[in-house]
C-alpha cells in the first residue's frame, strides 16, 4: 500500500538502508571563494534536507559518513573546526530528531574522538533511544577496516575466554560482532561529488550494496537529488548470485 506523499516509493521497490559518502563541500566552498569550513556548514544544511526526506521516504536507515578514520591526516584547522561542528550539530539537532520520532547512533572508534563531543553523543543517543521512525547513523572516526578488525579481535577474545570454539566463526558471527548488526545491510551506498570510490566505508555491510555515483557536490545535494538516487534504484535487478530467471520466477 503505498502513501498519499508525492514522490513515495512504493514497498519493496526502495531500500532499507541507505549509506551516503558526503563528499565535495571543500570543492563548493572553493569554487565560491570561500573556506572549506564554509563548504562544511553548506553541507549541514544537506544533512537536514537528506534526513528529512528519507523519513518521509520511510527509509529503515540512513547512515552518514560524517568523519573517516583517514580525515585526520586533513590540515588540524580544518579537523578542529569540524569537531567543533559536530558538537554544535548534536547540541542543536538532536531535540529536533527526538521531536521527529528519528533514533540517533554514532558508530566509529570513540576514544580517537574529543571527551566533549562523546559527552554529546551520549546524551543524543539516550534521549532518542526508543525512536523507532528512522533510524540515522553517524559514521564519525570510521573506518571499515577497523570495524571488521575490531569484529575479528572481539571474536577472538570470545575464544580466550572459552565461550565459543574457533569453528564456530563464520560469516554469521563474525556480522553479529560487527557495527550495525542489528540493522539490515546496505542497499544503496550514494556518493557525491563525482568520485568513485567507496574509501573504507562500511565494507562488511556494503557487499551487496547497489553503488550510486553522482556529480552533485554534497552541499548541493538535497531532497530531490535524494529522489533520483532512490529511483536509480528502484530499476536495478538484484541478484544476490542469482539468475535472471530466478529473479523474475522469485518475484512471480
Amino acid at each position: 500500500m503505498t502513501s498519499s506523499t508525492p514522490g513515495l516509493l512504493p514497498e519493496g521497490s526502495k531500500p532499507r538502508h541507505v549509506a551516503i559518502i558526503m563528499d565535495g563541500n571543500n570543492r563548493w566552498a572553493k569554487a565560491r571563494g570561500q573556506s572549506g569550513i564554509r563548504g562544511h556548514h553548506a553541507g549541514v544544511e544537506a544533512v537536514r534536507a537528506v534526513i528529512r526526506r528519507a523519513a518521509e521516504q520511510e527509509i529503515e536507515t540512513l547512515t552518514l559518513f560524517a568523519f573517516s578514520s583517514e580525515n585526520w591526516r586533513r590540515p588540524r584547522t580544518e579537523v578542529e573546526a569540524l569537531m567543533q561542528l559536530f558538537q554544535l550539530a548534536l547540541q542543536r539537532e538532536v531535540k529536533k530528531l527526538h521531536r521527529y520520532g528519528i533514533r540517533l547512533s554514532v558508530v566509529g572508534d570513540r576514544e580517537g574522538l574529543p571527551a566533549v563531543v562523546r559527552k554529546h553523543i551520549d546524551k543524543a543517543e539516550a534521549l532518542t533511544a526508543d525512536n523507532t521512525r528512522l533510524h540515522l547513523v553517524i559514521a564519525a572516526n570510521y573506518g571499515g577496516q577497523w570495524d571488521i578488525a575490531r569484529a575479528a579481535r572481539r571474536l577472538a577474545e570470545r575464544v580466550d575466554r572459552g565461550e565459543i570454539s574457533p569453528l564456530d566463526i563464520d560469516e554469521n558471527s563474525l556480522g553479529q560482532a560487527m557495527c550495525l548488526a542489528t540493522d539490515a545491510p546496505v542497499d544503496l551506498c550514494i556518493r557525491t561529488s563525482g568520485e568513485q570510490r567507496i574509501s573504507n566505508f562500511m565494507l562488511w555491510q556494503m557487499a551487496y550494496a547497489e553503488l550510486y555515483f553522482t556529480s552533485v557536490l554534497w552541499p548541493d545535494f538535497g531532497a530531490d537529488a535524494f529522489d533520483a538516487a532512490l529511483l536509480d534504484f528502484a530499476g536495478r535487478k538484484r541478484r544476490f548470485g542469482r539468475t535472471d530467471d530466478q529473479v523474475e520466477d522469485a518475484g512471480a
